[in-house]
């Protein structure tokens, strides 16, 4: 197998380089750069900005607004973007939903909502993880009733990443109450301003306002709004599932905090010696650099099967798995190499106050919320227990 680019994609690739170098607005890739979090307006700006090139939706099909970009094509976009610090491209609406109506929703839904993703006016979020049903979707408990021409819908989401900004969640619900828990999960499209929901924000550890919970109570859904048959989500939600995992992996943003470690490590000395020639330091660096080239391989593996029509199998997990643990890796080196300089809120002694050098004011944060990719989007140890499972059926 030749993991070569072609040079049809060698000439892609250049031109996203020439793209981001022109386009990329400079105070964005600053902020993105020092590890900041882009604000709403960076994210909206970004996406008019890929929307008017054509880009923002690439890899959907040309007839619905994209590219028809193959796996390669978005794994080059992706990864060129990483390392330009252009902000991630919020995925709810482009890289869930948009596949999602584009395979189970009906032609009104396709013509009403996938225009709407790309040209910006609506944000969605993703109404899946409950108190009690993260990993394990299938306990799932939130309740879509009929009552004529609506659903009923009583319940709560939580862990609703960007919620605050979105007018839009797509969710999970349970429309049958007996029989296999799978066989009883329907996915519903819900306009946020509907009466009954409300928003409550989640601070996380590291001080941060991303997430949060939403709670549905006699909330009115017109039957519209279902996507694919009553009872058939579950089918739609591993679709969607498979979507994420493999953007998860963020080989990108690795190959982007890899070169940032070794930066740092260079600037930072210990015992007047700059930290990257530590043995000890070095050696962590080696291995998390080994197995981050190891996992480029495998995603272009993946990626070459995909463009020929194979079928994947783990390989999606196994880069969930392996791509979380090794973003979590660099993060903790860095926050290994600046030491007291990490810490995230400052001292109260001001005298001995740790200043961070230029640009790794935030790595503390970085790592603390970094936590959370090795559980969202089924956890690890779901993956591994996917992976068990399909060498034993092998």
């Amino acid at each position: 197998m030749d993991l070569n680019f072609s040079p049809e994609e060698q000439a892609f690739q250049a031109e996203v380089k020439a793209f981001l170098a022109e386009h990329l607005p400079k105070e964005i890739a600053d902020r993105v750069g020092r590890g900041e979090e882009p604000t709403r307006e960076d994210m909206d700006r970004w996406h008019a900005i890929l929307n008017d090139k054509g880009w923002l939706g690439g890899s959907w099909p040309k007839d619905f607004g994209g590219q028809a970009w193959g796996p390669i094509e978005q794994h080059i976009f992706e990864e060129e973007c990483a390392k330009a610090n252009a902000p991630r491209i919020v995925p709810f609406g482009l890289k869930m939903l948009g596949p999602v109506l584009m395979k189970f929703g009906s032609p009104e839904q396709q013509a009403e909502y996938l225009p709407r993703i790309l040209d910006g006016r609506d944000w969605w979020c993703q109404g899946y993880s409950e108190p009690g049903a993260g990993s394990d979707l299938a306990s799932l408990k939130t309740r879509a009733e009929r009552d004529g021409d609506h659903y009923i819908v009583n319940g709560q989401k939580t862990w609703t990443t960007l919620g605050q900004y979105a007018n839009r969640i797509f969710c999970l619900v349970r429309t049958k109450f007996d029989g296999k828990p799978q066989e009883g999960i329907s996915f519903l499209l819900i306009d946020l301003d509907t009466p009954g929901i409300e928003m409550r924000p989640i601070r996380l550890i590291e001080g941060g306002y991303e997430v949060n919970e939403v709670f549905f109570t006699d909330v009115k859904v017109p039957v519209e709004n279902l996507v694919g048959e009553e009872n058939m989500g579950w089918t739609i939600a591993k679709f969607l599932l498979g979507h994420e995992r493999t953007n998860i992996a963020g080989t990108g943003f690795s190959v982007q905090a890899l070169a940032q470690v070794k930066a740092l490590a260079r600037q930072v000395k210990r015992r007047g010696k700059p930290l990257i020639e530590n043995p000890l330091f070095a050696a962590r660096l080696a291995s998390v650099e080994a197995e981050l080239e190891a996992v480029k391989i495998t995603n272009l593996r993946m990626l070459s099967k995909a463009a020929a029509g194979g079928r994947l199998g783990a390989e999606p997990s196994m880069l969930k798995i392996k791509g979380t643990v090794i973003r979590q890796e660099l993060n903790d080196l860095a926050r290994r190499a600046l030491g007291p300089a990490a810490a995230p809120f400052p001292s109260e002694d001001l005298d001995n106050l740790a200043i961070a050098p230029q640009g790794h004011a935030h790595n503390a944060g970085n790592y603390f919320n970094n936590r959370k990719i090795s559980i969202y989007g089924g956890s690890n140890e779901i993956q591994r227990n996917i992976l068990a499972k399909g060498m034993m059926q092998g």
